[in-house]
């Protein structure tokens, strides 16, 4: 499970990353909405970043501050970077 969320956590910051950084400056910027595509493909894969960050972070005993950690990354853009740097280490914050 602790591989699938990785995975799931790096998508969903790449998504992030997307919406951020190139639909946002089409639509706003060029007049093209790729926000109406990136902006839902991105919410459906933060919606399943939550439980899996529930349930990986019961089953690996994650501290409560390595949880918050994790969350946190998931709403900067680039987080998803430093938490897959953490997930790789096998080293959670305490």
């Amino acid at each position: 499970m602790l591989k699938t969320f990785r995975i799931v956590s790096f998508v969903e910051g790449v998504s992030l990353i997307a919406l951020f950084f190139i639909a946002m400056p089409a639509k706003y910027g060029y007049d093209i909405d790729l926000v109406a595509i990136a902006g839902p493909v991105h919410g459906v894969l933060w919606l399943a970043f939550l439980p899996m960050l529930e349930i990986v972070s019961r089953q690996q005993e994650w501290p409560k501050s390595f949880w918050n950690y994790a969350f946190i990354s998931s709403v900067l853009p680039f987080g998803c970077f430093f938490l897959e740097k953490k997930l790789r280490n096998n080293a959670p914050a305490s």
